[in-house]
């Protein structure tokens, strides 16, 4: 990683276009996002069921084997009053039944999260075989592409990952690239992460340039949105309004409360309240953007939300309604 690969920025960014590309050429043009499923944190290994029994080591005399995904697995066994545990090695997950025939089985069964998410890893990456090693031991691009991974929880030990490097300023270029994704069909979960980590968007830009185009970003992803999934929508609007809050960010929001998608005005109303806290220079801007949206926006359950929001900015409050849900969401 790092200095180590010898990975730039532009290498980072031309290995991603490459992903997504490719990626679009293998969903034959579709760009329909999916709605990604909530995120599993995946928890390795398991409860080691022989401490309950104390099991101890000297019991671990039997030995067996498993077939698994053309490996060949060992397999410790034991045999205690308790009945028979099994331990499938280098895998670290353990089952106690009446034989070893269940034993194998049971140690097959619990054994699939754990192949669930080497596969997940590999296949998100373009490879078939299933990934061995730990996400240290990736390329800059190879973590940037893991954001994109079905598994959330994947993604967010890639973003984990990332996020130790960000003082670095290699990956900014491409996360900012990742809120410009129109294409990818897991782009919602991706550009997730990416605003996850904008929180502190000076760590992950070197430069104003990077931090005005990471702003237009997000402002175009709110602006654009033809969906909230992930609620990345929603977060999109509180990284600009509670946490860069910069007079940059002020006007990105206000010109998102006009914008052309439900779900973008819905979540700028929701970031100017916030963003009026931080810049009470702009408020008095603020709520007559908001009164606009009570006169002029298609949704009426979005002119209730910003006459509310209105009034609770005018008003200093430190409390707002509960952002509406539209009939279509579910």
């Amino acid at each position: 990683m790092g200095s180590v690969s010898g990975a730039t920025p532009e290498a980072i960014v031309e290995a991603l276009q490459d992903f997504l590309q490719a990626t679009l050429r293998h969903a034959n043009g579709d760009t329909t996002p999916v709605r990604p499923s909530h995120r599993i944190p995946f928890r390795w290994p398991p409860h080691a069921i022989s401490y309950d029994f104390h099991v101890l080591p000297s019991d671990w005399t039997g030995k067996a084997a498993l077939e698994l995904y053309g490996d060949r697995f060992e397999v410790g066994i034991a045999r205690t009053a308790s009945g028979v545990f099994g331990r499938l090695e280098g895998v670290w997950n353990e089952a106690k039944g009446e034989s070893e025939e269940e034993i194998l089985r049971l140690l097959a069964e619990g054994a699939e999260p754990f192949f669930a998410r080497q596969f997940a890893i590999a296949h998100c990456l373009g490879k078939t075989a299933r990934f061995e090693g730990t996400l240290r031991d990736l390329t800059e691009a190879d973590l940037v592409k893991l954001l994109y991974c079905p598994d959330r929880d994947v993604a967010h030990d890639a973003q984990t990952e990332i996020e130790k490097h960000a003082s670095t300023g290699i990956f900014t270029d491409a996360l900012t690239l990742i809120l410009k994704d129109r294409t990818h069909p897991h782009r919602r979960s991706a550009q997730w992460c990416v605003l996850d980590m904008y929180e502190d968007l000076p760590t992950f830009c070197k430069t104003k340039a990077q931090e005005t185009e990471a702003i237009l970003a997000i402002r175009d992803l709110i602006f654009e949105a033809d969906d909230d999934y992930a609620r990345t929508i929603y977060k999109a609007g509180v990284v600009l309004g509670g946490h860069i809050c910069t007079h940059e960010a002020a006007d990105a929001l206000i010109t998102c409360l006009k914008g052309p998608s439900k779900f973008g005005r819905r979540s700028a109303i929701h970031a100017v309240f916030h963003l009026a806290e931080w810049l009470p220079s702009r408020r008095g801007e603020i709520v007559t953007a908001l009164k606009n949206v009570v006169s002029d926006d298609p949704e009426p359950i979005l002119q209730h939300f910003a006459a509310s929001i209105a009034r609770d900015v005018d008003a200093g409050s430190v409390e707002h309604m509960t952002e509406p849900v539209f009939a279509d969401e579910s």
